[in-house]
Protein backbone atom coordinates (compact mmCIF):
# COMPACT_ATOMS: atom_id res chain seq x y z
CA UNK A 1 0.00 0.00 0.00
CA UNK A 2 1.25 3.54 -1.01
CA UNK A 3 0.91 6.43 1.26
CA UNK A 4 0.46 10.17 0.63
CA UNK A 5 3.86 11.97 1.59
CA UNK A 6 4.34 14.63 4.11
CA UNK A 7 6.68 17.30 3.56
CA UNK A 8 7.72 19.52 6.84
CA UNK A 9 8.30 23.17 5.89
CA UNK A 10 9.94 25.44 8.62
CA UNK A 11 12.49 28.54 8.75
CA UNK A 12 14.46 26.27 10.99
CA UNK A 13 15.93 22.46 10.03
CA UNK A 14 15.79 21.67 13.58
CA UNK A 15 12.20 22.60 13.98
CA UNK A 16 11.82 20.30 11.20
CA UNK A 17 13.79 17.53 11.90
CA UNK A 18 12.16 17.33 15.02
CA UNK A 19 8.54 16.97 14.18
CA UNK A 20 10.02 14.56 11.80
CA UNK A 21 11.35 12.44 14.89
CA UNK A 22 8.04 12.88 17.37
CA UNK A 23 6.84 11.27 13.88
CA UNK A 24 8.97 8.34 13.43
CA UNK A 25 8.33 7.30 17.00
CA UNK A 26 5.10 6.47 16.30
CA UNK A 27 4.71 6.08 12.46
CA UNK A 28 7.66 4.15 10.20
CA UNK A 29 5.72 3.93 6.44
CA UNK A 30 4.58 6.94 5.96
CA UNK A 31 7.16 9.10 4.05
CA UNK A 32 7.95 12.49 5.51
CA UNK A 33 10.53 14.32 4.55
CA UNK A 34 11.72 17.87 5.81
CA UNK A 35 12.96 21.30 3.88
CA UNK A 36 13.87 23.25 6.65
CA UNK A 37 16.55 26.16 6.79
CA UNK A 38 17.74 27.44 3.96
CA UNK A 39 20.58 25.93 1.26
CA UNK A 40 22.67 27.69 3.39
CA UNK A 41 21.78 26.28 6.23
CA UNK A 42 20.62 29.51 7.71
CA UNK A 43 17.29 30.43 8.95
CA UNK A 44 14.63 30.86 6.19
CA UNK A 45 12.95 28.47 3.52
CA UNK A 46 14.34 27.25 -0.19
CA UNK A 47 11.91 26.91 -2.66
CA UNK A 48 14.75 23.91 -3.99
CA UNK A 49 14.60 22.33 -0.88
CA UNK A 50 10.81 22.12 -0.67
CA UNK A 51 11.24 20.60 -4.13
CA UNK A 52 13.48 18.28 -3.51
CA UNK A 53 11.58 17.08 -0.62
CA UNK A 54 8.40 16.75 -2.46
CA UNK A 55 10.35 14.43 -4.93
CA UNK A 56 11.41 12.44 -2.26
CA UNK A 57 8.20 12.28 -0.47
CA UNK A 58 6.22 11.46 -3.19
CA UNK A 59 5.26 7.67 -3.74
CA UNK A 60 2.50 8.33 -6.09
CA UNK A 61 -0.61 8.71 -4.11
CA UNK A 62 0.48 12.70 -3.34
CA UNK A 63 1.87 14.94 -1.27
CA UNK A 64 0.94 17.38 1.76
CA UNK A 65 2.81 20.64 2.83
CA UNK A 66 2.95 22.12 6.33
CA UNK A 67 5.12 25.21 7.34
CA UNK A 68 5.60 27.63 10.13
CA UNK A 69 5.79 31.01 9.16
CA UNK A 70 4.16 33.18 6.26
CA UNK A 71 7.50 33.28 3.85
CA UNK A 72 7.56 29.17 4.18
CA UNK A 73 3.74 29.28 2.49
CA UNK A 74 4.82 31.21 -0.24
CA UNK A 75 7.85 29.80 -0.91
CA UNK A 76 5.76 26.32 -0.99
CA UNK A 77 2.93 27.88 -3.32
CA UNK A 78 5.79 28.42 -6.00
CA UNK A 79 7.43 24.94 -5.18
CA UNK A 80 4.12 23.31 -6.04
CA UNK A 81 3.27 25.87 -8.80
CA UNK A 82 6.86 24.80 -10.41
CA UNK A 83 6.01 21.14 -9.91
CA UNK A 84 2.76 21.55 -11.90
CA UNK A 85 0.91 18.65 -10.22
CA UNK A 86 -2.63 18.58 -8.48
CA UNK A 87 -1.80 16.28 -6.09
CA UNK A 88 0.76 18.13 -4.01
CA UNK A 89 -1.41 20.57 -1.61
CA UNK A 90 -0.31 23.26 1.11
CA UNK A 91 -2.83 22.76 4.29
CA UNK A 92 -3.74 25.12 5.88
CA UNK A 93 -2.99 23.67 9.56
CA UNK A 94 -0.52 24.24 12.60
CA UNK A 95 2.73 22.57 11.28
CA UNK A 96 2.84 20.25 14.55
CA UNK A 97 -0.42 19.17 15.00
CA UNK A 98 -1.35 18.85 11.50
CA UNK A 99 1.53 16.98 10.03
CA UNK A 100 1.41 14.41 12.75
CA UNK A 101 -2.28 14.23 12.31
CA UNK A 102 -1.96 14.14 8.69
CA UNK A 103 0.73 11.31 9.26
CA UNK A 104 -1.64 8.96 11.09
CA UNK A 105 -4.72 9.47 8.26
CA UNK A 106 -1.89 8.83 5.84
CA UNK A 107 -0.68 5.36 7.50
CA UNK A 108 -4.33 3.80 7.45
CA UNK A 109 -4.61 4.25 4.02
CA UNK A 110 -6.71 7.48 3.51
CA UNK A 111 -6.32 9.62 0.57
CA UNK A 112 -5.16 12.73 -0.25
CA UNK A 113 -8.28 14.38 0.31
CA UNK A 114 -9.56 12.61 3.00
CA UNK A 115 -6.82 13.28 5.25
CA UNK A 116 -6.59 16.99 3.91
CA UNK A 117 -10.75 17.33 4.61
CA UNK A 118 -9.94 15.10 8.65
CA UNK A 119 -6.81 17.61 9.17
CA UNK A 120 -9.39 20.48 8.78
CA UNK A 121 -12.05 19.29 10.83
CA UNK A 122 -9.09 18.72 13.43
CA UNK A 123 -8.20 22.02 13.94
CA UNK A 124 -11.68 24.33 12.45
Amino acid sequence: MGYVGIVLISHSEKVATGIKEMIRQVLHDVPVEVAGGTDEGKIGTSIDLISLAIERADKGNGVLLFYDLGSAKMNAEMAIELSARDDVKLVEAPLVEGSYVAAVESSTGKTLNEIIENVRKAFS
